[in-house]
């Protein structure tokens, strides 16, 4: 006990100043701690529900990764094939065509190569046929001449006919004028057949395509002898041609192999 409380407690049986003083030092004393122990808690309270607010926020977080599923996103992209298949058969063209000369002569020109795609009606080639051309002159002659025969033996007949009425002639000459007649008009009717087909032949000197396809061979140039196969000579087509956009597909039979392949 200090000294001044002594005193105080000395006089007369009282308390003085000093011990009111000591009293609220005291009193102050109690209520710091007490304010401080309140910091310490509040700070403490702060700090657990500041980490368990954290620690749920990161179980949230960690929950919605679990809880999205991974997926792997690939684009298709060609590929080269890893095992190479074989089929047992054939793939050809619907159509696969070879294109022949129909007359005799030489390539003047042609218009389409290997790999063209050509239209049906599409101009291939023209061969010059100066043999055909000739002969078409010479049955034209012929046929002039035979029209002309023709009329006379006409003119002779009606003639002849007329002269019958008044008996000037005898009835056969009349029959030798009609007979002549006859003939003339057989040999005209022989001459215009020769002319077509002369002219049909000649119209054999362009060569068109027949249907849509591609060439997919050319055997002959300008200036080639070109043979249509009717004189006995070797007969090679102009060119080949393949209809790729419908495709026939040839499988040979395991069960009936040794009778060859049929369509499918």
């Amino acid at each position: 006990m200090s000294p001044q409380i002594e005193a105080g407690r000395r006089i007369g049986g009282k308390p003085g100043p000093s011990s009111d003083l000591a009293v609220r030092r005291a009193a102050h004393r109690r209520w710091l701690v007490l304010v401080i122990a309140l910091i310490v808690t509040a700070a403490l309270l702060a700090s657990g529900i500041w980490s368990r607010v954290r620690a749920g926020k990161t179980l949230r977080t960690e929950t919605s990764q679990v809880a999205t599923t991974a997926v792997s996103v690939v684009s298709p992209k060609r590929t080269a094939p890893a095992q190479e298949i074989i089929l047992p058969g054939n793939v050809e063209p619907f159509i696969n065509s070879p294109i022949y000369s129909r007359t005799n002569g030489y390539l003047k020109e042609w218009s389409a190569d290997i790999g063209a795609h050509v239209k049906k009606g599409q101009l291939l080639a023209v061969i010059e046929t100066p043999e055909v051309d000739q002969q078409l002159e010479q049955s034209l002659s012929n046929l002039n001449t035979a029209k002309a025969n023709l009329a006379l033996a006409e003119i002779t007949k009606n003639r002849y006919e007329g002269l019958l009425k008044t008996n000037a002639v005898s009835q056969q000459d009349v029959d030798n004028a009609v007979g002549s007649y006859n003939a003339n008009k057989a040999i005209v009717e022989a001459s215009q057949a020769n002319v077509k087909q002369l002219q049909a032949l000649q119209s054999f000197e362009r060569i068109y395509a027949p249907f849509d396809g591609v060439v997919t061979a050319r055997n002959t140039d300008i200036g080639d002898l070109i043979n249509s196969g009717s004189s006995g000579g070797v007969k090679s087509d102009l060119f080949h041609i393949a209809q790729p956009g419908t495709l026939r597909v040839y499988v040979t039979s395991q069960r009936n192999i040794h009778k060859g392949s049929r369509p499918a």
